[in-house]
C-alpha cells in the first residue's frame, strides 16, 4: 500500500472542500495553502498570515475537521505554520502564536524626515489662508458608513479587516491596510467607513481622508510657497491617515519621497494608515520599490465584482434608505442586468427613479426594461451569465441553486447544458468562467454541453423549439 504524504492527503482534502465552498472562497482561502509535512497523523499546512489562520479557524474549522477525519481517521489533526516576516525570511509555527508587535519587527528601519518647527504655528493645507480654524476636519462623507456598506463574498475579507482596524487603529497587523479593486466596487466607501467608525469609537483621534490628487496638489503648493516643512509636519500629526487612489503617485518622485517619510513617521508611532488603489501592489508601475515594500507590511485586501445576491442586497439597501417602494421583480431585473460594478448599478436605479418621477409613471418591470435598454446603450453591456441562467430556470421552473448544484438529474443537467450553450454564444466569457458559474464545471464540460445542445437541435424538433423560444426571451428581455 502506497504511503500517504502531506501533498496527497491535502490534495484529497481539497477535492472535498472544493465541492462544499464557492469557487471564489476556494480560490481565496484554500489555494494559497501549502502542505508541508505529515507526522503521527498530524498534517502541517502553511498559511500566508496570522489573519489567514484566524479566518480559517473561525469560518472553515467544521469542514477542515471533517476532511482531516476522512483522510487521517479519528486521531487526525491539523497544525498550522504561519509565514511571519521577521526580517529573516523564516517561517514560524503558530497554532497558538500571537502576532508580535509589528512596530518592533519591521524589515526596514523607519526613517524620520528632519523638519524645522521653530517657525511658529504649522499651516494646515486644508484651510484657506485668512480663515481662522485650528481643528482638522476629517473630510469624510457621513453617508459612507459601515451601516450602508453591503457585505458579500466579493468584499468580506476587506470589510472584516476594515472593521478590525476601526476597533483598534494602529494596533492590528493590518497597518497599512491597502484596499484595491476595479472602478465602482466600494473602495472609497469602505475606506471612509473605517474612518467614520474610528471617529465614533475614538473621538479624540485625528482622522483625515484625502484623495491622492489633492495630496499631490498640496505638496506642489507647499513647494511654491517654500513651506514643505509645514506640509510634512501637518501630515505627521494625523492619527489615522486615509489616502484614496494611491496609484496616482506613480511617476511623481518628489511626492513619493515626502510620502515615504510621512509613512515611516506615522507607522513608527503606531498610527493607522489606510490606502486604496485600483490595482494590487505587485501591479503598480512607477511606484518606488521602498514604498511598495511598505505597502506589503500590512494587509492588501481586494474588492471584487459583486455576485447576484450581493447586487440585489445593495439595491434593496439603497431603496430602503431612500424610503422608496420597488417591486421585487424590478429589483431582481436591475441586478441581473447590470453586472459590472456597484456604481453603474446605483446609476441605473437613480435613472429609473428619475424616469418614474419626471414622467409620473409607476415603477413597473416594463418601465425598468425600457430604461435599462437606453441605459446600457451607453455602457455597451452584454447579457450576463447570471441573467441567462435566470431565464432558463424560469422557463423550466427550476431553482437556480439546483442548476448550480452537483445533481445529475436529467432535467437539471439539460437546463444546465442549455444555459452553458447560451452563455457561450451570447457572452464573451471564457469556457472556464462559464463552467465556474454553472456549478464549478471545467471547460471540457462546457464544450460537451454545447455539442449536446447542437446535436439535439438537429435531431429533436421539440427541443429545437425550446431553444428558439428561450433565445427570443433572453434577447427581448435583454
Amino acid at each position: 500500500m502506497k504511503e500517504k504524504t502531506a501533498e496527497t492527503v491535502w490534495k484529497n482534502c481539497l477535492k472535498v472542500i472544493q465541492d462544499n465552498v464557492s469557487p471564489q472562497n476556494f480560490t481565496t482561502w484554500f489555494e494559497p495553502i501549502k502542505a508541508l509535512k505529515l507526522h503521527d497523523n498530524i498534517l502541517n499546512i502553511q498559511v500566508p498570515s496570522q489573519f489567514f489562520y484566524e479566518w480559517l479557524e473561525e469560518h472553515y474549522i467544521g469542514i477542515l475537521k471533517k476532511v482531516i477525519k476522512k483522510e487521517l481517521g479519528a486521531e487526525g489533526k491539523i497544525e498550522y505554520s504561519i509565514v511571519m516576516d521577521n526580517g529573516t525570511g523564516k517561517t514560524e509555527k503558530a497554532v497558538m502564536l500571537k502576532v508580535p508587535n509589528i512596530n518592533t519587527n519591521l524589515k526596514n528601519s523607519p526613517v524620520n524626515m528632519p523638519i524645522d518647527v521653530s517657525g511658529g504655528a504649522i499651516r494646515n493645507p486644508f484651510i484657506i489662508p485668512g480663515l481662522k480654524k485650528v481643528s482638522v476636519e476629517s473630510q469624510l462623507n457621513p453617508n459612507y458608513s459601515f451601516e450602508n456598506f453591503v457585505e458579500g463574498d466579493c468584499n468580506r475579507l476587506a470589510r472584516s479587516a476594515g472593521f478590525a482596524v476601526a476597533q483598534k487603529p494602529g494596533g492590528t497587523a493590518f497597518n497599512p491596510l491597502l484596499l484595491y479593486g476595479g472602478v465602482g466596487l466600494g473602495k472609497t466607501h469602505l475606506a471612509q467607513a473605517i474612518g467614520i467608525e474610528i471617529k465614533k469609537n475614538f473621538p479624540n483621534k485625528t482622522v483625515l481622508y484625502v484623495q491622492s490628487e489633492k495630496f499631490i496638489a498640496q505638496f506642489i503648493d507647499a513647494i511654491k510657497n517654500n513651506n514643505q516643512n509645514d506640509f510634512v509636519h501637518f501630515y505627521q500629526m494625523i492619527d489615522i491617515l486615509i489616502i484614496d487612489d494611491i496609484q496616482y503617485l506613480a511617476g511623481k518622485e518628489k511626492t513619493q519621497d515626502v510620502f515615504f517619510h510621512i509613512f515611516n513617521h506615522l507607522h513608527q508611532l503606531g498610527k493607522q494608515i489606510i490606502l486604496t488603489s485600483d490595482r494590487a501592489p505587485v501591479e503598480m508601475q512607477g511606484i518606488e520599490q521602498r514604498l511598495l515594500s511598505r505597502f506589503k507590511w500590512g494587509l492588501s485586501a481586494d474588492l471584487q465584482t459583486p455576485g447576484l445576491e450581493t447586487r440585489i442586497a445593495i439595491l434593496e439597501k439603497k431603496v430602503y434608505n431612500e424610503g422608496i417602494q420597488l417591486p421585487k421583480e424590478v429589483c431582481e431585473y436591475l441586478a441581473y442586468s447590470i453586472t459590472s460594478n456597484v456604481r453603474e448599478l446605483e446609476g441605473a436605479l437613480i435613472s429609473l427613479l428619475a424616469q418614474s418621477s419626471l414622467n409620473k409613471k409607476v415603477i413597473t418591470l416594463d418601465l425598468a426594461k425600457q430604461m435599462i435598454d437606453k441605459f446600457v446603450k451607453s455602457t455597451a453591456r452584454e447579457v450576463s451569465i447570471d441573467y441567462i441562467q435566470k431565464v432558463v430556470c424560469d422557463y423550466f421552473d427550476l431553482n437556480i441553486d439546483l442548476m448550480k448544484s452537483k445533481t445529475r438529474k436529467r432535467e437539471v443537467v439539460q437546463a444546465r447544458q442549455i444555459a452553458m450553450y447560451f452563455a457561450k454564444s451570447m457572452t464573451k466569457s471564457s469556457l472556464a468562467t462559464i463552467g465556474m458559474h454553472c456549478g464549478g464545471k471545467d471547460h471540457a464540460t462546457v464544450l460537451h454541453a454545447c455539442r449536446t445542445v447542437n446535436n439535439l437541435m438537429d435531431t429533436d424538433k421539440r427541443f429545437k423549439a425550446y431553444i428558439e423560444e428561450l433565445d427570443k426571451k433572453i434577447s427581448i428581455n435583454n
